[in-house]
């Protein structure tokens, strides 16, 4: 759909698509960083199948289409990428106190930037936070938590507790710019959804996301374990001509 649209834009012709454009996809649009997202989906992906079985058929299978899709992406590198890749390795050495936490995430700037790492790569994610209407907003600079409840914790309200313990205090004042990764131009996307040859580019990052979601669910149950329950003998017997 997205060729047909470039024929029809073919008058006015344009060398980056626009974030946010439709794909002609309904509720799909234009991902402003494409390459960097699945980068990052791919990555967390093969990390997380490292904790499965390493004779298990679906970490196989998963692993070798991942590691295909991720080297085609990395492949394509758009233009001034190292020069920005440069500058921003220079800017974490800098700012060490910025990036770095005990877990390896920053809780800093309200967790815009957070620095991860994952199959020998570093990541810098950033979150865009509310612009507040100085007219219409009345915010103190507090940070608002929800109220805690009365009683014992589980472990997963513990780690909550734990996460909020290693922040930083309030009064950092130390900001930190970072600058967007370089754009693919559009026919560095065509070729990349053609070497992968599963549609739009957004519609494989979705892929991605929902295959990253379905190993954490998978890991965090620990499908390739024993049935607590054992089936009874001829429970999975259906009915046989005899």
């Amino acid at each position: 759909m997205r060729a047909t649209i470039r024929l029809f834009a073919s008058v006015k012709p344009s060398r980056y698509l626009e974030a946010g454009a439709p794909t002609g996809l309904t509720g799909l649009f234009t991902h402003p960083a494409p390459r960097s997202a699945l980068i990052y989906l791919y990555s967390s992906t093969l990390e997380k199948l490292k904790k499965f079985p390493e004779d298990s058929v679906y970490r196989k299978s998963t692993e070798a289409l991942t590691k295909q899709r991720l080297q085609i992406v990395e492949s394509v590198v758009p233009e001034g990428f190292a020069a920005w890749q440069e500058k921003l390795q220079n800017l974490i050495k800098e700012n060490p106190d910025v990036f770095t936490t005990p877990k390896g995430a920053a809780a800093y700037m309200g967790g815009m930037h957070v620095k991860e790492t994952m199959g020998g790569n570093e990541f810098v994610t950033s979150t865009v936070g509310k612009v507040y209407d100085e007219q219409n907003d009345e915010w103190d600079g507090e940070k608002v938590y929800e109220g805690e409840l009365e009683g014992t914790r589980t472990e997963a309200e513990r780690k909550s507790q734990a996460d909020l313990a290693e922040e930083r205090p309030q009064e950092e004042t130390k900001r930190v710019e970072l600058d967007d990764e370089p754009s693919l131009t559009a026919e560095q996307i065509g070729e990349i959804e053609d070497k992968i040859g599963a549609g739009l580019i957004e519609e494989v990052i979705e892929v991605a996301q929902g295959e990253l979601n379905l190993v954490d669910t998978m890991e965090k149950s620990q499908v390739w374990e024993d049935l607590e329950e054992k089936p009874v003998e001829g429970q999975w017997v259906y009915f046989e001509r005899k």
